[in-house]
């Protein structure tokens, strides 16, 4: 099939192989949307065509997320089906059997020269076991396994994630946070560029994404909020005629951002001050 040539300015590629978790945290970000359950899988050898059309540079790897990653039949076979040069990072909850992922995965197949871990393992207070997921962390550390714990810091569990943090730091684990996204007791918490995105007003711009983001069904979305609301796809990774473009488009779900999109982060070095989405207003 034709290449995907990733844009020079583009900063994710965001691989949801399904939105189905295991786990059912209430702040969870996926769940700005009540369609995210909707949506078919693609199997294993669809996904290794599509993927591996993919031309792009090191440090921009193809990214293995949810929902939970693991739970995608193919799993494994998708791992191991991609081009070795074509780099893979895994965000998980790590709840699956991590003996099983070292017999069949190499460490070498996830690990490259980055600032942070590329098996990246979240934790959520009061939904798993800290102790267990620490066990499952070292032991993949210990055969070599690029892996840490990231956790959002979520405004009711600060004192949790805090003693996690030290703990797993303590034991020689990279644990870091990510900012918490959305309303806790009335109040909105996070960093937005445009904060008019999340009033819940529609209004049309002219917006341009810097994300490669491909849902379950294996069509491709201008941002997150339109996979989450199953609006807009704008082609399919299987299909001959599809390309990247790095374009302005059209958007009349501007006020209808999720908060993922239009937030102010870090990008793929650790650099602060990247947004996933730039916007222009349309001229009258």
């Amino acid at each position: 099939m034709k290449e995907l040539t990733i844009p020079e300015r583009y900063n994710y590629i965001a691989v949801f192989l399904t939105l189905a978790c295991n786990l059912k945290c209430p702040f969870c970000i996926n769940d700005f949307s009540d369609k995210t359950e909707g949506y078919s899988l693609i199997p294993a050898d669809k996904w290794i065509e599509g993927l591996n059309r993919i031309v792009s540079r090191p440090d921009l790897p193809v990214t293995l997320q949810g929902g939970e990653p693991s739970l995608h039949p193919g799993f494994i076979d998708i791992i191991n089906g991609l081009r070795p040069d074509l780099n893979i990072d895994i965000l998980t909850n790590l709840q699956f059997d991590v003996d099983e992922f070292m017999e069949a995965v190499s460490p070498s197949r996830v690990h490259r020269d980055a600032p942070y871990a590329s098996i990246r393992a979240s934790y959520h207070p009061r939904q798993m076991d800290y102790e267990e997921l620490k066990a499952k962390v070292l032991k993949l550390l210990e055969n070599d396994y690029s892996v840490g714990i990231w956790a959002v810091q979520h405004p009711g569990m600060l004192a949790e994630i805090e003693w996690a943090r030290e703990d797993a730091v303590n034991a020689g684990i990279d644990f870091r946070v990510k900012d918490f996204l959305g309303y806790h007791d009335g109040q909105r918490h996070g960093v937005y560029k445009y904060e008019e995105a999340l009033s819940g007003e529609a209004s049309s711009v002219e917006c341009r994404t810097s994300e490669l983001i491909i849902g379950p069904s294996g069509d491709v979305f201008r941002c997150h909020a339109d996979l989450y609301q199953g609006r807009a796809v704008i082609g399919h990774i299987c299909d001959e005629l599809f390309d990247i473009e790095d374009v302005f488009r059209q958007c009349g779900c501007f006020g209808l951002c999720n908060p993922c999109d239009v937030k102010t982060k870090t990008n793929r070095y650790q650099e602060f001050g990247h947004t996933s989405v730039e916007i222009e207003w349309e001229k009258s």
